[in-house]
């Protein structure tokens, strides 16, 4: 006699998208799918560390152009808080330059917004399962991007500076940009983030450290070796 099959509890999702109709129209398309239960939608990306903090979904659809809080800072601070939550990028760009900041902030899935229901859902399962949920088309901008390495680049490579003093890496770049004379705007912008962000990293990295200014900063990031003086 064959044990009777369990059925499968639906992922929870909470969408984030800062344009209302692109976010309703995706909550109405997942609700329209088995296998998924939105529980929750957000207009930035404060708000959806904000959700997840307080309804701890399986997986967020994260937009990365969004006010106050971008995707790729939202994507970071869910990882680093709510490990358990995972992240796919549903968003409209799909450059290096919004493909890779969004992976190394810990994203699992990428999708553009010219998906399909059935590819979101997919994708949804495959981060859950442990497996990266990965359109076609970032397939592929990966498997160039591998290809047009240069074999020896892994050994001329820099590499990233330690964290020291349990700052996070995040907490860590920002520090080397100011040993560097970024202004915060600059590192906003360096980093694709609010200026309100990049006060946070600052204020944090200094409570960390005990510095009270800039020039301590510098101070500080030259003798931890994180950057190295002219010439």
């Amino acid at each position: 006699m064959t044990e009777p099959e369990v059925e499968k509890k639906p992922a929870r999702v909470v969408v984030a998208d800062d344009q209302t109709v692109v976010r309703e129209g995706i909550v109405m398309l997942l609700g329209l799918l088995p296998g998924v239960e939105v529980i929750g939608a957000a207009g930035d990306g404060e708000e959806a560390v904000r959700l997840v903090g307080e309804l701890a979904p399986d997986v967020v659809l994260m937009d990365l152009r969004m006010p106050r809080c971008d995707g790729v800072e939202a994507t970071r601070r869910i990882r680093d808080q709510y490990p358990g939550t995972q992240v796919v990028v549903l968003t409209t760009y799909a450059d290096d330059e919004s493909l890779f900041p969004a992976l190394r902030a810990g994203a699992r899935g990428y999708l553009t917004k010219d998906a399909g229901g059935e590819e979101i859902v997919r994708a949804v399962e495959s981060v859950l399962s442990g497996e990266a949920g990965l359109s076609p088309s970032v397939q592929r901008r990966l498997l160039e991007r591998l290809s047009q390495a240069e074999p020896q680049s892994a050994a001329v490579m820099p590499t990233p500076p330690v964290p020291p003093d349990g700052l996070t890496v995040r907490e860590t770049e920002v520090l080397v940009l100011i040993a560097e004379g970024l202004s915060n705007q600059e590192i906003a912008h360096r980093l694709h983030v609010s200026n309100a962000t990049v006060k946070t990293h600052i204020n944090n990295l200094f409570a960390k450290t005990g510095l009270k200014d800039r020039a301590q900063a510098v101070r500080y990031a030259y003798a931890k070796g994180l950057v190295r003086p002219p010439g």
